[in-house]
């Protein structure tokens, strides 16, 4: 019984190895004169704008400790795609009218730095 379990363990480890997952990572800094006000609009209208698209399955919302923060805090949001084909649909079809709403509202006091990682392990 004991075997049995081993191998059903070892089958389901090396098919959950073969599933990608891939992380929309969106870095932003912005002014600390829009602080509150900025982070009341991600996480009550933006992230939420962004979670429902359908396309990424969960998201973090996390701050960046031990940089320079004399112009404003930085923050990451990670969004997690199950596979790269809603990642590109969401950022051809949803991205740019939500990144239009973020420049109309915040213009130049944000900055954002966008990358996409793939989960390895």
């Amino acid at each position: 019984m004991v075997l049995l379990n081993f191998a059903l363990v070892q089958y389901y480890t090396k098919q959950l190895s073969s599933i990608s997952m891939f992380i929309y990572n969106i870095t932003i800094k912005f002014e600390w004169a829009i602080g509150a006000a900025y982070m009341k609009w991600m996480q009550e209208k933006h992230i939420p704008d962004i979670m429902n698209t359908g396309y990424f399955e969960k998201y973090q919302f996390v701050k960046l400790l031990d940089i320079d923060e004399e112009e404003g805090p930085t923050y990451a949001l990670q969004l997690y795609a199950a596979d790269r084909a809603n990642y590109e649909t969401y950022i051809q079809q949803h991205a740019p009218a939500l990144r239009e709403e973020s420049k109309q509202l915040w213009g130049d006091r944000c900055m954002t730095f966008r990358t996409l990682m793939e989960v390895v392990n």
